[in-house]
C-alpha cells in the first residue's frame, strides 16, 4: 500500500460520516434565483416536451456553421401574454417580428442545461407573425468557456396549448448561412480562451431574413431530432433543461470618445459623437482607430453602404503596445503597454473579425458574440466601388447589475475615481457568469469569483449571480471530490486552493445573505472538497503535496506558475494554512445547519494542524512565518493565512503584520492577493494604514487604466475583477461595516479612518441599507452618525471600546478621551 493510500484508510472516518450525512440533503432541482415555477407548465416541468430539437438537414450536426430557423403563424388577436420557452446549441438570437427579443442560452453544461423563459406577446400584434433565430455551433473552435451536447440544435417550447404553435419541429423553416466562417488569422500576446472571430461574405448573407416580410418558400423544413426534457425527466438522454438563473443582459448604445489615428479617409466634423458618414474611394486602403475612452464590452456595429467587395478588418484591443524591434517571442511582457491614452507610435495587437461587403445597401455589421475594447481598428481595402461608412457604434452588454452604494471622502477624491474603476471592472467582468477578463477567457474562475461575489454584495442588491456562481462549482465537482478551477468550462483544469475559496465563498454568501436552506444542499460537495485534502493529510498533521495547480498569486516570488514555495514532500504553510481556513468555515456551517458531528470532526483536525504551525514555520530571526520548514523564503501570503487563520492574534499580530508590510525582501503580494492582505491588516488592528497600501492602484490609474489590470505592469489583462477590492474594503475597512451574523443580521461597525477627518458612505443590505458618517475633529473627538435596516442590531467599536446600534438612525458623540 503506498503512502497516500496508507492516508486514506486512515482518515475513513469522515467519508464515512459524508455519505451517511448526505443522505436526503440534496433535492432532485435547485431552484436558483430567476426560476419561476409559475412560469413553467408543470405539464413541462414533468413531462417530455411536445417542442423538439432542430437542425439543418444534409448538414453536419458537429460542425460549425451558422444557421437561421423561422416559423410564421397568424392570431385572431394580440394576446395579453404569450410565455415561450427557448434554448439552442451552442448560442441564439431571437427575433419577433424583427425586434431582437433574447440572447442565450445563458452559460451552462449538457447535465443542466439553461433555457429562457420570455413573455412575447408585447412584440406580437393580430394576424401574421414570424418568429426567426440564428443559432451557431463553434464545434472545436468553441471558447473554453463553451459547454455543448456536440450537436447543433434549436428548441422552443410554448407553455400551454395556447402557445404550442409555435413549438419548434419540421413546421419551422431553416437555412444554412454560407455567408459565415471562423475568422482566426491573427494573435494576441498572451493565452487566449474566448474562441474565434468571425468573417462574414455580404454577398451570401440573407438580408432581412429576420423580418416579417422576407420570403422563405424556398428554405427547407427544419430536421425535427429529440424532444426537449427539464432536468429531472425519466430516462432522458439530452441537455438536461433548466430555467435560467440570471435575466438577460443588459443593452444599450455607446459611441465612441474620439479617432485617434486615420488615413486614407477624411474624418467628418462630429464624427464619432454623432451620426456622419465617411466615404473611401474605390482602390483605396484606409485605416481608422477608434478610441472609446475606457474599456467596454459589447457588440460593435458597422453600418456600411456600397463598396462590393471591399474588405473590413475590425480589430478590437484593450490598448496599443510599444514596438519592441528587438522581441524575439509574441510576450506581453516584451511589449508593454505603458500609458493607456497614447497611440502614437504604437502597434495595434488585438483579436478581429472580418466583413467582405457586397455593395448593398443599408448593411449592418454586428458579430454574432461580444467583444471586449477600448480601441477598435478598422483597416479597409476598396475594390472598384468607393464604400461609405454610415456610422460606428457599440451595443454595450453585461451583466444588469446596478450600483447601489455611495461614498464621499471630499480630502481624499481619488478614492471615488477607484470606486468607480473599480465598479466598471466589476460590470465588464460579469456577464453570463461572472468572469476572470472579459477580454482574453471569459472564464469563472473560483478564485476570483469569490472576491466577485463580495463586491456584488457590497455594491449591488442583486445577489443572483453569487448563488448561480456556488451552484456552478457544485456543478464542476469532478468524482475525486475537487471542483474544477474555471467552470462552465470545456477544458478541465483544477486549482485546489480554489476549491477551498469556493467553500469560504459560499460562508460569505451565509453571512452576508443567509439562504440556510439552500447552503444546505451544499454541504455533501463541500465535505467532499475536503475530504479531497484529508486525503492527503501526514501524520504530523500537514498536507502532503496536493497535486494540480496550487495557484496563489501572481507574485514575483513565485516562480512556478503563481504557486508558493513547497518542499518535495508538500510542506508548505500555504496549503497548511489555507486548509485550516476552509475547515473552519465549513465547521461553523456544520454547526449552524448540518451535522454536529463532522463540525467537531473539522474542528479538530483544524486545532491539530493549528498547534503545530508555529514549530513548523515560525522564523525567530525574521519574527515571521517561512513559506516552509526549510525557512528559506518567506512571503507576505503566508503571513496574511497566519493572522486570518488567527495563529497570531492581538499585539503580535500586530507586530507580525507591520513587519511583512515594511519588509521589502519577502515576496509581495500583488493585486489579487491584497484582497487577504488587506483583511489581515483590519484583523491586526492596522486598518488604518489602508490607504498608504493602495499604491498599486495609484500606479494604475497614472498609466490611463480605466479598469483593474491582472497584475502589475507588465500586465497581460487590463480587465481583471479581483483587482476591484477596494469596492470592498473601502466600506468592510475603511467606514469599518461588516456582518457580525449570518444573514447580516448583526452589524459590526469598526471603522479605520486612515486619517479622514470627514468621510461618509451607504452600501445595501437585505433589508434596506447600512449607511454609515463620521466626522472627527483635530482633538479626536468622533461624530458618528449610522442608520441600520429594520430588524437589525449591531455595535460600533471604536478605540477599543464598543457601542451598542439598533434599528434605525442614530448618533452617537464620542469625546477624544475614549
Amino acid at each position: 500500500m503506498n503512502t497516500i493510500q496508507s492516508r486514506r484508510a486512515a482518515h475513513a472516518f469522515p467519508l464515512f460520516l459524508f455519505f451517511i450525512c448526505a443522505a436526503g440533503l440534496l433535492p432532485a432541482q435547485i431552484h436558483l434565483p430567476g426560476f419561476n415555477a409559475a412560469l413553467v407548465h408543470p405539464d413541462l416541468q414533468e413531462n417530455r416536451w411536445p417542442a423538439r430539437w432542430i437542425d439543418v438537414p444534409g448538414e453536419p450536426p458537429a460542425a460549425y456553421g451558422v444557421y437561421h430557423f423561422r416559423k410564421t403563424f397568424s392570431l385572431n388577436q394580440a394576446p395579453e401574454t404569450f410565455i415561450v420557452h427557448v434554448s439552442a446549441d451552442n448560442r441564439y438570437k431571437l427575433y419577433v417580428n424583427g425586434r431582437l427579443a433574447s440572447l442565450g442560452p445563458a452559460r451552462c453544461d449538457v447535465y443542466n442545461w439553461s433555457f429562457e423563459t420570455l413573455d412575447i406577446a408585447p412584440l406580437l400584434a393580430a394576424g401574421k407573425n414570424t418568429l426567426a433565430a440564428v443559432v451557431w455551433n463553434y464545434a472545436d473552435k468553441k471558447p473554453a468557456a463553451q459547454m455543448s451536447l456536440g450537436q447543433t440544435g434549436f428548441i422552443m417550447q410554448g407553455n400551454t396549448a395556447a402557445e404550442h404553435a409555435v413549438n419548434t419541429g419540421a413546421s419551422w423553416r431553416c437555412l444554412k448561412n454560407t455567408a459565415c466562417s471562423p475568422w482566426t488569422e491573427w494573435k494576441v500576446l498572451g493565452y487566449w480562451a474566448a474562441g474565434p472571430g468571425e468573417c462574414v461574405n455580404a454577398a451570401a448573407w440573407p438580408w432581412g431574413w429576420e423580418r416579417t416580410d422576407f420570403d422563405d418558400s424556398r428554405w427547407p423544413a427544419a430536421r425535427a431530432g429529440q424532444q426537449g426534457a427539464m432536468k429531472g425527466a425519466r430516462d432522458y438522454p439530452g441537455r438536461q433543461l433548466t430555467p435560467s438563473p440570471i435575466p438577460q443582459m443588459e443593452r444599450r448604445e455607446e459611441r465612441f470618445a474620439r479617432v485617434a489615428e486615420a488615413s486614407g479617409v477624411a474624418v467628418p466634423e462630429g464624427f464619432p459623437a454623432r451620426t456622419a458618414a465617411s466615404i473611401i474611394p474605390a482602390n483605396t486602403t484606409a485605416r481608422l482607430l477608434l478610441d472609446n475612452g475606457a474599456l467596454t464590452t459589447g457588440y460593435l456595429n458597422l453600418h456600411l453602404d456600397g463598396g462590393a467587395g471591399a474588405e473590413i478588418i475590425i480589430g478590437y484591443a484593450e490598448a496599443l503596445h510599444e514596438n519592441n524591434l528587438k522581441a524575439t517571442t509574441k510576450s506581453y511582457k516584451l511589449y508593454p503597454k505603458q500609458h493607456r491614452d497614447e497611440t502614437r507610435g504604437k502597434i495595434f495587437i488585438g483579436c478581429e473579425d472580418k466583413y467582405i461587403a457586397d455593395g448593398g445597401a443599408g448593411r449592418v455589421f454586428t458579430p454574432l458574440w461580444w467583444r471586449t475594447w477600448r480601441y477598435v481598428e478598422l483597416r479597409v481595402r476598396t475594390a472598384a466601388e468607393p464604400l461609405v461608412l454610415k456610422d460606428i457604434t457599440g451595443t454595450f452588454a453585461a451583466y444588469p447589475f446596478r450600483a447601489a452604494y455611495t461614498f464621499s471622502a471630499p480630502e481624499r477624491p481619488e478614492l471615488n475615481t477607484m470606486l468607480d474603476i473599480g465598479w466598471r471592472t466589476a460590470r465588464l467582468c460579469a456577464n453570463e457568469s461572472y468572469m476572470d477578463c472579459p477580454y482574453y477567457e471569459q472564464l469563472q474562475y473560483f478564485g476570483d469569483t469569490r472576491i466577485q461575489a463580495m463586491i456584488t454584495m457590497y455594491n449591488t442588491r442583486d445577489a443572483r449571480m453569487v448563488k448561480t456562481a456556488i451552484e456552478q462549482g457544485r456543478r464542476s465537482i469532478a468524482p475525486d471530490g475537487l471542483t474544477m478551477s474555471r467552470y462552465p468550462s470545456s477544458i478541465h483544469q483544477f486549482i485546489p486552493p480554489f476549491s477551498l475559496f469556493w467553500i469560504c465563498m459560499g460562508h460569505d454568501y451565509w453571512m452576508y445573505r443567509g439562504d440556510e436552506e439552500y447552503l444546505k444542499t451544499l454541504l455533501p460537495a463541500w465535505r467532499g472538497v475536503l475530504s479531497f485534502f484529508e486525503h492527503y493529510m501526514k501524520p504530523d498533521r500537514s498536507l502532503a503535496r496536493v497535486p494540480y495547480w496550487f495557484f496563489a498569486d501572481w507574485a514575483a516570488g513565485f516562480k512556478n506558475g503563481g504557486e508558493p514555495p513547497r518542499e518535495k514532500d508538500g510542506g508548505s504553510a500555504f496549503q497548511d494554512l489555507l486548509f485550516i481556513m476552509a475547515l473552519d468555515d465549513a465547521a461553523e456551517m456544520e454547526r449552524a445547519f448540518g451535522a454536529a458531528a463532522i463540525a467537531r470532526h473539522y474542528q479538530d483536525m483544524s486545532g491539530a494542524m493549528r498547534k503545530t504551525i508555529r514549530a513548523k514555520y515560525w522564523d525567530a530571526e525574521r519574527k515571521m512565518f517561512a513559506d516552509t520548514r526549510a525557512q528559506n523564503s518567506w512571503s507576505q501570503h503566508v503571513n496574511t493565512l497566519a493572522v486570518l487563520a488567527e495563529i497570531v492574534t492581538g499585539g503580535e499580530a500586530a507586530g507580525l503584520m507591520d513587519r511583512v508590510l515594511e519588509n521589502k525582501t519577502v515576496t509581495q503580494a500583488t493585486i489579487y492577493f491584497r484582497y487577504y492582505l488587506h483583511q489581515a491588516m483590519h484583523k491586526a488592528g492596522l486598518g488604518d494604514r489602508l490607504l498608504d497600501n493602495l499604491q498599486i492602484w495609484r500606479d494604475q490609474m497614472a498609466l490611463g487604466l480605466t479598469t483593474w489590470a491582472e497584475m502589475p505592469e507588465p500586465a497581460r489583462s487590463d480587465c481583471h475583477a479581483w483587482g476591484a477590492s477596494p469596492n470592498i474594503e473601502l466600506f468592510r475597512i475603511l467606514l469599518g461595516i461588516d456582518s457580525a451574523a449570518p444573514g447580516f443580521k448583526k452589524i459590526r461597525v469598526a471603522p479605520a479612518l486612515c486619517g479622514l477627518k470627514n468621510v461618509s458612505g451607504a452600501m445595501p443590505h437585505p433589508d434596506g441599507d447600512i449607511s454609515a458618517s463620521y466626522r472627527e475633529d483635530h482633538a479626536g473627538a468622533l461624530e458618528a452618525t449610522l442608520a441600520l435596516p429594520p430588524g437589525t442590531d449591531g455595535v460600533l467599536v471604536w478605540k477599543n471600546r464598543e457601542y451598542p446600534l439598533k434599528a434605525g438612525r442614530q448618533t452617537i458623540k464620542i469625546p477624544p478621551t475614549q
